[in-house]
């Protein structure tokens, strides 16, 4: 059964290797999967999948390669006695649980009568009191309110007063075209690292220590290498305000993860579109601003750019002195964006507005030309090609 999903995982473009199924081999013999088809969905992925991006490609794998397999665990469970199951069951139930299911008699009674109604219900019913349905008071079904029961077909919990729920699980499968979460953002800026050892030699070199003492008849000769860190350095620059409201929250965390994942990272605001200065603190960004120029003199051409902003405004804000909708800006936004690109070779724009609109708006195409094309969608694809082409 393992094979032909390996070889259903490889034709899918997931190439896991021999020693992948090899540890998923070793995981169930150790029992890790147990006998649920959803611990062994999770065990699986973790052993077979290197990259979170091909989730997706893999759930649709899982799901044609064992297709029914629930059914067949449900056959088996159905041979294990009732008494068995039922002293499982209780369990697992809270002195809380137990008493709150009293009410109808015990578990037992809510059961029975559940299934008493299955058998005789042949309608749908909304608002009752007694039969399986909607909006009403019965100990079963959905968007109505018992002070206990069995909630069937309802999206999610409202009371969380349900001695049972018995609803199919749904998980939603990751795909790249969705905003990014922290983590996620985590993982995708780190294509960018570039690992240099800087700074004092503080950090025991074993393998050189080991090498110098053999060589050294056996005398001690501790060998010191200075801390390792990631050496890409990044200007962060960030639209803030106005539209970009609608996008504070991924650009929070793309905010957070970059100051995780970077220590040379310096970051900057600015409202719609560049101009002559930015700022770090919008509490004070009237009073301290920095001058673009200055930014320029002092961070060198090593840094990467990255713009995040929707780019989306009145075009005359980008190409008219005086287009800014908070000051009078003596020289056009484009040109001040031209000065940046010239100072920085390697820059990208990150866009969280949806890839699809960009072209029903003038200043997106007109900025996305500025950039000469780099600019990509705020999306785990997006970052990623983004990313590539910083390198």
């Amino acid at each position: 059964m393992l094979t032909g999903f390996f070889f259903m995982l490889r034709e899918g473009g997931l190439k896991p290797s021999i020693t992948e199924l090899l540890t998923l081999l070793d995981a169930m013999k150790q029992g890790l999967a147990g006998y649920s088809v959803e611990d062994f969905y999770f065990l699986s992925r973790s052993c077979l999948v290197k990259d979170e991006t091909k989730f997706d490609r893999f759930d649709r794998i899982f799901a044609a390669h064992f297709h029914g397999i629930e059914d067949a665990f449900k056959s088996l469970a159905g041979e294990v006695p009732d008494d068995w199951l039922q002293k499982q069951a209780e369990l697992y139930l809270s002195d809380e649980e137990r008493a709150q299911i009293e009410a109808m008699g015990g578990f037992e009674e809510l059961m029975k009568a559940l299934q008493e109604r299955l058998q005789e219900q042949d309608e749908r019913h909304e608002g009752g009191s007694k039969w399986i349905g909607t909006a009403g008071t019965s100990p079963f079904g959905a968007y109505g309110y018992n002070p206990e029961g069995v909630r069937i077909g309802q999206d999610g919990s409202r009371h969380r007063r349900a001695t049972k729920v018995w609803d199919r699980r749904e998980y939603k499968n990751l795909d790249d075209s969705l905003e990014l979460g922290t983590r996620n953002i985590k993982i995708a800026l780190r294509k960018l690292r570039k690992f240099a050892r800087e700074g004092a030699a503080d950090q025991l070199d074993l393998d050189d220590t080991i090498d110098k003492t053999a060589r050294n008849a056996g005398l001690l000769d501790i060998r010191m290498i200075p801390e390792r860190h990631n050496a890409v350095k990044v200007l962060l620059v960030l639209d803030i305000g106005g539209s970009m409201d609608d996008h504070v929250r991924v650009c929070e965390e793309l905010f957070s993860a970059s100051r995780t994942e970077f220590k040379h990272l310096e970051y900057f605001y600015f409202h719609n579109f560049i101009y002559e200065s930015l700022w770090k603190d919008n509490r004070r960004r009237q009073a301290e601003r920095i001058p673009t120029a200055e930014i320029t003199h002092k961070y060198g051409p090593d840094y990467k750019l990255v713009f995040v902003g929707d780019a989306t405004m009145s075009p005359y804000e980008i190409v008219y002195a005086g287009g800014s909708v908070e000051h009078w800006n003596e020289e056009p936004g484009a040109v001040w964006i031209k000065r940046l690109l010239d100072a920085y070779p390697k820059a990208i724009w990150l866009n969280p507005e949806p890839e699809r609109r960009w072209d029903f708006t003038p200043s997106v195409k007109l900025t996305r030309d500025l950039m000469d094309d780099r600019m990509f969608p705020l999306t785990l694809a997006g970052l990623d090609l983004g990313i590539k082409s910083l390198h």
